[in-house]
């Protein structure tokens, strides 16, 4: 078993990778003086993987939802349900599906040793039948129905209509009412041991444990596994948005907007552009910046507003939104910042005050231990190592940003989506 100790020199922190003899990965990040731990297990199993092979075998499709349907349905067992163990050991669990990934975790003061056997059991036993499957139909349409009257959540999958033309990502995480009726026992045990191998998932605990304590046990609850090549298949997706402009009332008090931009999306981002994106966008959108400001003292956003790098597999773009009385307006703001910013170029003071300012922030979340192993897990599956992204943001130059900002949000390339009132 190979255990590596990474070290930052930079801020004097320290955290563990061990590649355990099952396939897995594990992190673990000892926070000293801390009372709490926080554990996720997470499989590079999201929305969007649909199409994919093994190995050398034929190509599968699997249903739309498929990945959210697992998720909810893996937390059952002929022995009962996870929540009710977990509420024995007094740990607070949930679960997410996410694009590209789903997680189990849980957080706890007392009794870890237990609240991770049941974690690292659970999600490794499944038990679906064609009743149990059924059941969950009903809960899951309830469910689907309920985003499909957000308007938070309309606003954005409309963005992504309006950008994507063949990419999943534009497809609702839980799929569709039609799309859910198709899946069966049979297609979720296909789809749990492709992808819920232990060689494309991850563990991450960070808090008051110790190595010693999550490899006793790992190593008495890890089943091995046989390593697979896993091949996922996406449609060629065009550099150029589909609609500039789409809209939907709803029964809103104020318009909400959401302005993407869709970027260049051949292969993830590094870390080093990983780092430069997030300061450009603090530079351009902060609460410190002039563009924010500028759209304040129009009255054109409140405090909702927020911006967001929107990264996967074969997808990218950079989005701006929140609530305005006049959407247009705002996006037409924004689009005319940035303009000038690529004729005029940045300001360097700015760039200082935004490097600060996301240096701090990336440091400061170091003191979280769910924001820690929330990130292993992000950056493990990006490929990326958590303090080598804080040491590119630390060592990034204002020639570096100005750089960036020349290879991205081309305003000719976007997309807007306003939620407007019902008249």
């Amino acid at each position: 078993m190979n255990i590596q100790e990474i070290k930052s020199q930079r801020i004097g922190d320290s955290y563990f990778k061990i590649d355990h003899p099952t396939g897995l990965v594990i992190y673990v990040y000892p926070k000293e003086g801390y009372n709490s731990a926080y554990a996720i297990f997470g499989t590079k199993y999201g929305s969007i993987n649909t199409n994919f092979s093994v190995d050398e075998g034929n190509q599968i499709t699997v249903p739309d939802g498929i990945a959210h349907y697992l998720e909810h349905k893996l937390f059952e067992s002929e022995d009962g349900d996870a929540f009710v163990r977990y509420a024995k050991t007094g740990a607070n669990a949930n679960a997410y599906t996410s694009f590209e990934k789903t997680c189990y975790l849980f957080s706890c003061t007392d009794k870890f040793d237990e609240s991770l056997e049941i974690l690292l059991d659970f999600v490794q036993d499944p038990y679906f039948t064609a009743q149990t499957v059924a059941k969950e139909q009903g809960i899951i349409g309830q469910e689907i129905k309920m985003y499909d009257d957000s308007p938070e959540w309309r606003v954005m999958f409309n963005m992504l209509e309006g950008m994507y033309k063949n990419h999943p990502v534009k497809i609702d995480i839980a799929g569709t009412v039609e799309t859910i009726a198709e899946i069966t026992a049979e297609k979720l045990y296909e789809v749990y041991n492709v992808f819920y191998n232990l060689n494309n998932m991850v563990l991450c605990v960070a808090g008051n444990v110790t190595v010693e304590q999550v490899l006793k046990t790992a190593d008495k609850m890890l089943k091995p596994c046989e390593k697979h090549k896993i091949n996922n298949y996406f449609e060629d997706e065009p550099y150029e948005i589909c609609e500039p402009y789409i809209e939907q009332s709803f029964p809103v008090s104020m318009p909400l907007f959401n302005l993407g931009f869709k970027e260049k999306a051949d292969s993830m981002l590094d870390v080093q552009k990983l780092a430069y994106t997030y300061i450009l966008l603090a530079m351009i959108a902060s609460q410190t910046s002039p563009l924010y400001r500028e759209l304040l003292d129009n009255n054109l956003i409140n405090s909702s507003f927020s911006y967001e790098l929107f990264e996967g597999p074969g997808y990218c773009s950079v989005i701006f939104g929140g609530e305005s009385r006049a959407p247009k307006q705002a996006a037409e703001t924004i689009k005319q910042y940035i303009s000038k910013l690529k004729n005029d170029g940045l300001d360097e003071a700015d760039f200082e005050i935004s490097k600060k300012s996301v240096y701090g922030d990336a440091v400061s979340s170091l003191n979280s231990v769910s924001s820690i192993s929330n990130a292993i897990t992000d950056y493990h599956f990006s490929g990326i190592e958590l303090f080598s992204y804080i040491d590119a943001i630390a060592d990034a130059t204002f020639e570096d940003i100005s750089n960036r900002l020349s290879e991205m949000l081309d305003v000719n390339n976007c997309t807007l989506s306003v939620i407007r009132q019902e008249e």
